[in-house]
């Protein structure tokens, strides 16, 4: 099976150079091609698009968006057929394994992006985009987190203080008061709570925590991320270009045996129950009564917001942070996206006064104020976290606190990342559904480790 999937990535490596090498880039001078995948954000870089035409006579910004799975397929085809964009959002699960291919041109070759400053954006951002060659490949554009999303009226018809949400402690053991909690919030359909007697958990219909699947394809982010986090635990020997992992330790076994028991308790959906391998997110689940919370991004904020009860009236949504683990500390992985410039583009010094324009404080400062994320920039940061106050009544600093407190840890950057992707998603799905063993993630283990070891 590894030899398979490193055939199929030397074949796409192969058709991915030979492209680069070509050349012929797209569009028009003067005209730079932009692409995105969050429709909730392409506003607010209109905006950023409008006023760099203003500052920039005989340049425009031309933004096309494609949704996450269309887009990153769009985004290889356009390197193998010339036709990638200038611009583009970049991940940093997809970062890696562009700067192996040579498909991304480096920042500090380019005038308008030569002098960007890690002290610029959040502690920790920048750095993130650089390649083990020391270069910098992508500038920040913003960050997140994650943190608990609950429906106000399940905590009060529970009996529950919001307050105690932001002390809630839990290990794998027995789970801790983050579990009770869970336990009262899932009610059965006969309207027993999780921690009454009769509870029935082969049928309830609202369960106490939400669940976005097995977490195979972004490492658990708003799944057991911030539980293994909280542990100490880290997926790689260090980070970012670890090439050994650590699927085998205690550590994360024993906490992923417990957060996919509580499907098996009836506390957090089934897999089916959430739509399998293409599930429902925790908001749907939220807004439909399936679970009364549970964890996800600080990208959905403006989503929550929005959220509406069965009458079509607002559904008044609180955020609470994480719960703090055995190691005394809560966690959350710390993410961010950035702006890279495509060895495609025709003319890479315009790109780079739109990636720099992007990354600068007039720009940071209208992405704050449209409320969708939070912007690479502190002082932005700050401003989105006003905005959410006052236009929303929502407080996000579970969120923004994760940063200021240091319980972040960074997202797992390494190469052979497509590669990763495919081996861990049905190995994860397969011990959510109990068709696999927690303890066969050591075998699993042994090929993530193999794939580094074939590349040497």
């Amino acid at each position: 099976m590894i030899k398979r999937i490193r055939t199929g990535a030397a074949a796409l490596a192969l058709g991915l150079l030979t492209a680069a090498c070509g050349n012929t880039g797209t569009g028009t001078i003067g005209v730079i091609d932009y692409w995105l995948w969050d429709s909730a954000q392409q506003p607010g870089y209109q905006q950023c698009a409008d006023a760099f035409q203003q500052q920039n006579p005989g340049l425009s910004v031309r933004i096309t968006q494609n949704g996450w799975d269309t887009y990153w397929s769009k985004i290889t085809a356009g390197f193998i057929a010339d036709t990638a964009p200038d611009v583009f959002t970049d991940h940093l699960a997809k970062f890696a394994q562009y700067v192996d291919l040579e498909v991304l041109r480096p920042l500090d070759d380019l005038g308008p992006t030569s002098d960007i400053q890690d002290s610029d954006y959040q502690e920790g951002l920048a750095a993130l985009w650089k390649g083990q060659d020391g270069k910098r490949y992508g500038v920040p554009k913003d960050w997140d987190t994650v943190a608990i999303f609950y429906d106000r009226a399940a905590i009060k018809d529970a009996g529950v203080s919001e307050a105690d949400l932001r002390n809630l402690t839990w290990n794998p053991a027995d789970g801790g008061s983050f579990e009770k909690l869970v336990a009262h919030l899932t009610i059965d359909t006969n309207g027993v709570r999780g921690d009454e007697p009769g509870f029935d958990k082969e049928n309830v219909r609202v369960h106490g925590f939400a669940s976005e699947g097995g977490g195979g394809g972004g490492w658990g982010q708003t799944q057991w991320s911030a539980f293994t986090g909280s542990t100490g635990w880290q997926v790689t020997d260090k980070n970012p270009w670890g090439t050994r992992f650590n699927l085998d330790q205690p550590a994360f076994q024993d906490t992923l045996s417990w957060y996919f028991g509580l499907a098996e308790k009836g506390y957090m959906p089934s897999y089916a129950e959430i739509g399998g391998s293409n599930p429902i997110g925790t908001d749907k689940q939220i807004q439909s009564g399936i679970a009364a919370m549970g964890i996800s991004g600080s990208w959905m904020i403006s989503t929550f917001a929005k959220l509406t009860d069965e009458t079509g009236a607002k559904l008044e949504v609180g955020i609470a942070p994480t719960p703090i683990g055995p190691s005394g500390k809560r966690a959350s992985m710390f993410n961010g996206l950035a702006d890279s410039i495509t060895t495609l583009s025709k003319q890479p010094e315009n790109a780079a006064k739109w990636v720099k324009f992007m990354s600068g404080a007039e720009c940071q400062n209208m992405i704050a104020d449209s409320g969708v994320v939070f912007p690479a920039r502190p002082a932005a940061t700050e401003r989105a976290i006003a905005y959410n106050k006052q236009e929303r009544d929502l407080d996000v600093t579970p969120f923004t606190d994760q940063v200021k407190e240091k319980t972040t840890f960074l997202f797992p950057v390494t190469t052979n990342a497509a590669d990763i992707t495919a081996l861990l998603v049905p190995r994860l799905d397969a011990v959510y559904l109990g068709e696999e063993s927690v303890s066969s993630l050591t075998g699993l283990n042994d090929n993530l480790n193999a794939l580094f070891e074939v590349a040497q």
